[in-house]
C-alpha cells in the first residue's frame, strides 16, 4: 500500500499538476468576475437600449399558473425555460473564450524562439561533391586530398 501512496504523492506534488491547481482556481476567480461584469455592468445598458428589458428575468412558463418573474418561478417549482438567463451565459462565455484567447496569444508571443542563425552551407568534397566534416584532410567517400 505504502507503494500507491509514494507515487499519488510524486503525482501530486509534480510541476505540471500544480500550475493546473493554480490555473483552475485563477480561472473560477477570472470566471466570477466575467460574470458579475456580464450580469451587472454590461447587460443593463444592452437592456436598456433593447427597450428597458432585463435579460436574467426572460423566461418561458410551461404551466398554465401565472408568474409575475423568474424567481417566482422557481420559487413555486413551475416548468420554465430560463432563455434569458442563457443569453447572459452566452454572452458570459463569449467574453471569457475572447479574454483566454487574447491571453493565449500573448503568451504565445511573450515563447517565441529567436530564430536560430542559417547553418553554414556544408564543405562538399571538390571532386566528387559529396558532404564532408569541416576538420578533414581527406574525404571519407573517394579518398582524395583535401
Amino acid at each position: 500500500m505504502t507503494g500507491w501512496i509514494k507515487e499519488f504523492k510524486e503525482f501530486a506534488v509534480r510541476g505540471n499538476v500544480m500550475d493546473m491547481a493554480v490555473g483552475v482556481i485563477i480561472g473560477a476567480a477570472f470566471g466570477k468576475i466575467v460574470t458579475s461584469l456580464v450580469n451587472d455592468i454590461l447587460m443593463p445598458p444592452i437592456g436598456l437600449l433593447a427597450g428597458g428589458i432585463d435579460f436574467s428575468n426572460l423566461f418561458i412558463n410551461l404551466s398554465g399558473t401565472p408568474a409575475a418573474t423568474l424567481a417566482e418561478a422557481k420559487a413555486q417549482n413551475l416548468p420554465v425555460i430560463a432563455y434569458g438567463v442563457f443569453v447572459n451565459t452566452v454572452i458570459n462565455f463569449l467574453i471569457q473564450a475572447w479574454a483566454i484567447f487574447l491571453v493565449v496569444k500573448f503568451a504565445n508571443r511573450l515563447r517565441k524562439p529567436t530564430p536560430e542563425p542559417p547553418k553554414p552551407a556544408p564543405r562538399l568534397c571538390p571532386y566528387c561533391c559529396t558532404e564532408i566534416p569541416e576538420q578533414a584532410t581527406r574525404c571519407p567517400h573517394c579518398t582524395s586530398e583535401l
